[in-house]
């Protein structure tokens, strides 16, 4: 029996029973999907993110941000780990980008936290295992720290820092103080944490989820197939382009993953649609403008779309 099988159980119900949706029908489809995931992904979202917010009274961003500046050698693996406990979008990850530069760190390891952090968190991974299992999150996680190491690694060789057009004004990060903290302190913040994520991303979620809903019940499953399906070997670059325009986080386009797939999208095509979407955005690109020439922008655009065409195929290959 599935984990999912008594939530499941319960949207059936509230779909047929209290709702009095004709099982069979597209609307019945449409509805029960929205009604499951809706559960299964808030129940997930509630769990993983509590336990790292608690994780993260044990290692604060500003503590990460002063010892990937004393450790620069191992300031591309820190920038990326940091971006795996940081669950923000492209723009939200941006002031943390700043931050770095602001610390004197180097700009090729400042741009793996950038790719990383939108891309690779606990709400992405969270999301992965509920709809895929733990095999496609695992491959996720590491195909996505690639992108984003290899990323930082190549911008960072092309001593960008000239592109650079304004000096960063100084500040400091909120810290959270990690020593002397009862565990219902640490419990306190984990789910004030937990609170303050789910205000953000929850209309996303919802939204996500709606529109998955009504592809799941409506779209012909030969539609998207047909265009986007394996063996189409554009499938990949076309996904990649058709997202970066989007603005959007790993929970509100989540869902639309799952449901490509259903459709007849490769899921490596469909992974590599949530990745352009997530870790390039066009508000992203407007808020880098404001310190950054455009032509880092494009440095920076089409070096991460590479890494995420190289990732799309690659998950294609081993899937």
């Amino acid at each position: 029996m599935s984990l999912w099988h008594p939530l499941d159980l319960f949207a059936g119900w509230v779909t047929n029973s209290l709702f009095h949706i004709a099982a069979g029908t597209r609307l019945d489809a449409a509805v029960h999907f929205f009604i499951l995931d809706t559960l299964k992904i808030g129940l997930l979202l509630v769990v993983i993110v509590f336990s790292v917010g608690v994780l993260r009274t044990f290692i604060p961003p500003e503590k990460v941000r002063r010892i990937v500046a004393k450790h620069r050698g191992w300031g591309y693996v820190l920038a990326a780990l940091l971006g795996t406990i940081t669950p923000f979008c492209s723009c939200s990850a941006v002031p943390l980008f700043l931050g770095f530069i602001q610390a004197g760190i180097p700009l090729g390891i400042t741009f793996t936290f950038l790719v990383a952090s939108p891309m690779v968190n606990e709400v992405a991974l969270t999301l992965l295992l509920g709809t895929f299992g733990l095999r496609i999150a695992g491959i996720y996680l590491g195909l996505g720290l690639a992108v984003a190491l290899a990323s930082g690694w190549i911008i960072g060789r092309l001593n960008p820092e000239k592109l650079i057009t304004v000096t960063i004004p100084s500040g400091a990060l909120p810290d959270v103080p990690d020593q002397h903290l009862r565990w219902r302190d640490r419990f306190g913040i984990g789910w004030q944490s937990t609170r303050d994520i789910l205000k953000r991303i929850w209309p996303y979620v919802l939204v996500g989820i709606a529109l998955g809903g009504w592809i799941h019940g409506y779209v012909p499953t030969n539609a998207l197939g047909h265009l986007l399906g394996a063996g189409r070997w554009y499938a990949v670059p076309l996904a990649t382009i058709i997202g970066i325009p989007l603005y959007s986080n790993a929970a509100g386009i989540l869902p639309l993953v799952g449901v490509l797939t259903e459709k007849g999208v490769s899921l490596g095509t469909a992974l590599a649609f949530m990745m352009s979407v997530t870790a390039l955005s066009l508000p992203e690109f407007l808020i880098l403008k404001n310190v950054m020439r455009w032509r880092l922008i494009a440095i920076f655009a089409g070096v991460v779309g590479a890494g995420i065409i190289a990732a799309g195929y690659l998950f294609n290959f081993i899937t």
